[in-house]
């Protein structure tokens, strides 16, 4: 496990008035539209943050499942309704902390909110650059910088680190048809590029 160094402190949060919350696997913890009322970390688990779009297709924003991810933070701070929903994927263990207790945290440990413009930065820049490869780059040069994204956000340096994301979730993420990433990563794999055990891909 790497060290989150965007964490906040587990008994900072419980010290502020927070609670630790269980969240069977498929449970939506809040929905798209709804109005932001908590600070979350995750303490065990997974999270998805999914988008529908007028033709109700579905999107990925991003899948939280480290210990210490933190996720819907941007709403907290201007007052805006979610964008996203966000459904639990396998059984989780989350903090939550009321927004006014969130932000006077922030106030009084300006550690914590230096952190967090850190890790809302990397989210900005990684926005940017993926809507830059989607309009430019072909498909395998789009889910490589995924991956890179993935590898740096963990911290990783080294080969062939397990990718913990499903082939829908890569497609939503990197805007390509399944059998479009299911393709590439065949592809990428005869390259030598990553691998594929089980299933699942190393990179």
């Amino acid at each position: 496990m790497h060290n989150n160094e965007h964490m906040i402190l587990e008994e900072d949060i419980l010290a502020a008035g927070g609670e630790l919350v269980t969240y069977k696997k498929g449970e939506v913890i809040f929905s798209q539209l709804d109005w932001p009322r908590y600070f979350f970390q995750i303490k065990s688990g997974a999270v998805a943050m999914n988008t529908l779009n007028e033709d109700g297709k579905e999107f990925t924003q991003g899948v939280f499942s480290r210990k210490g991810d933190s996720f819907g933070e941007p709403p907290l701070f201007i007052d805006k309704n979610y964008p996203s929903t966000a459904k639990v994927l396998e059984d989780s263990k989350i903090y939550q902390l009321p927004k006014e207790n969130f932000i006077q945290l922030l106030i009084e440990k300006p550690a914590y909110s230096l952190a967090l413009n850190k890790k809302l930065s990397k989210m900005l820049y990684f926005k940017s650059k993926m809507s830059t490869e989607i309009s430019l780059y072909d498909p395998e040069h789009r889910i490589l910088t995924l991956f890179d994204f993935i590898k740096s956000k963990s911290g990783s340096t080294g080969k062939h680190e397990k990718i913990d994301l499903t082939r829908q979730q890569i497609a939503n993420l990197t805007a390509l048809r399944v059998e479009t990433v299911i393709r590439a990563i065949k592809s990428l794999e005869e390259k030598g590029e990553l691998q594929i055990k089980n299933r699942k891909v190393y990179y």
